[in-house]
């Protein structure tokens, strides 16, 4: 219990980091200069004692100690989640190096994810740095990674001419012509599922993905709102389900 405690220390610290890396890398800001964080709303740079993990943003109650605007809940809910992961990969796999290559292909999934949600684009040197640590992971197989990235591309393809030359036609609204119905940055993310997991468990988990992203489309349509809706964070969610309860579910070993 004291060690699972730990790894969530370690996880939420990890997770203050992701934070910096998804405020400073999409808009381009050095990672050694400013050295210590800043309030992104008044610029005024945070104290190490604010700078806690989980503790410091509780205390804070979600404000900036000099302009008291409000922090976004994003940054406390980053730390929770990362540190969560990291208790979860311990449970399953112990302290060995799969739960150290996990740990570090989970935290750069978390980044993405959250740029995703934010900018509804990601960085492709991050995409590469996951798939390209995705080739270490035991039992990974490169041909499986293979076919889920091209059956990915051949239903973007499918879903794509749908909405471009037929949705568009139907509803008269000519700003579907252009318009792609998957992300190109989630074929790497596909393409790690399928080399990770194998066939089997990867399809389970991009249905599991394809589900989880049906509610905020759903949301969208009561609202009556056309939002545009990042296909990422829901296949770390896919992979992550799956990699902890997969083999349980489909009762079979992942090799």
């Amino acid at each position: 219990m004291e060690f699972s405690i730990l790894i969530f220390i370690l996880g939420s610290m990890i997770g203050s980091f992701l934070n910096m890396l998804i405020y400073r890398l999409p808009l381009q800001i050095s990672l050694i200069n400013p050295k210590r964080s800043i309030c992104p709303n008044c610029g005024n740079q945070i104290k190490w004692s604010e700078n806690i993990p989980i503790l410091s943003y509780l205390f804070l109650k979600g404000k900036c100690s000099n302009c008291k605007e409000p922090i976004s809940s994003s940054y406390f809910f980053v730390e929770v989640l990362s540190g969560g992961v990291f208790v979860a990969l311990f449970l399953k796999f112990g302290l060995d190096t799969t739960f150290v290559l996990y740990s570090l292909l989970f935290s750069l999934l978390i980044l993405l994810s959250f740029i995703d949600l934010k900018y509804k684009a990601v960085p492709d040197y991050l995409l590469l740095m996951a798939l390209f640590l995705s080739f270490f992971l035991p039992n990974f197989v490169f041909g499986d990674a293979l076919m889920f990235a091209g059956g990915f591309v051949l239903l973007d393809f499918v879903v794509t001419f749908y909405i471009q030359n037929i949705k568009s036609r139907i509803t008269n609204n000519e700003e579907l012509q252009n318009q792609k119905a998957l992300g190109e940055g989630d074929i790497p993310i596909v393409a790690i599922i399928g080399g990770a997991l194998g066939l089997k468990l990867g399809l389970f988990a991009i249905i599991v993905a394809a589900i989880t992203a049906i509610f905020p489309a759903l949301y969208g349509q009561m609202k009556h709102k056309e939002i545009e809706t990042p296909f990422i964070p829901y296949l770390f969610l896919g992979l992550f389900f799956v990699l902890l309860f997969g083999e349980s579910i489909y009762m079979i070993d992942v090799n």
